[in-house]
């Protein structure tokens, strides 16, 4: 069963992804929620390479994962992102589930700062989002 969320994408599994065990490749899962951040913050209006002109660079600080059950090629997903505020920490929560059976097949929960000419950040254009 697929949580409630904020923003959701959905994508599909490609052959080249998968590892010789036919199931996704432990890395791609960072690559599938880093899409899907990167798209929700899209979608809100927020641009990378814009904060990068402006001198402000979100950055990831830690990244904690579990994976619950693979996903092999072909398998349609769903991935999903929440958010959390820890002072000038950005914490997105993050699951991905199998769009087949919507069984939840990866969590994570991603820590990112804001650097602003190398320095840590506070920084506006973010906080606006991250009211909840």
């Amino acid at each position: 069963m697929i949580k409630p969320a904020l923003f959701s994408i959905r994508l599909k599994v490609r052959d080249y992804e998968c590892d010789l065990q036919g199931i996704v490749n432990n890395a791609n899962y960072q690559h599938y929620t880093e899409h899907a951040r990167h798209e929700f913050l899209i979608s809100r209006g927020v641009s990378f390479s814009q904060m990068h002109a402006e001198g402000y660079d979100p950055v990831v600080a830690r990244i904690t994962m579990h994976y619950k059950q693979p996903l092999r090629s072909g398998d349609e997903f769903i991935c999903t992102v929440n958010l959390k505020r820890d002072g000038i920490k950005y914490i997105f929560l993050q699951d991905i589930y199998r769009a087949s059976d919507e069984r939840l097949v990866f969590t994570a929960e991603v820590t990112t700062v804001v650097l602003h000419q190398g320095k840590l950040h506070n920084c506006q254009m973010l906080n606006e989002i991250f009211q909840l």
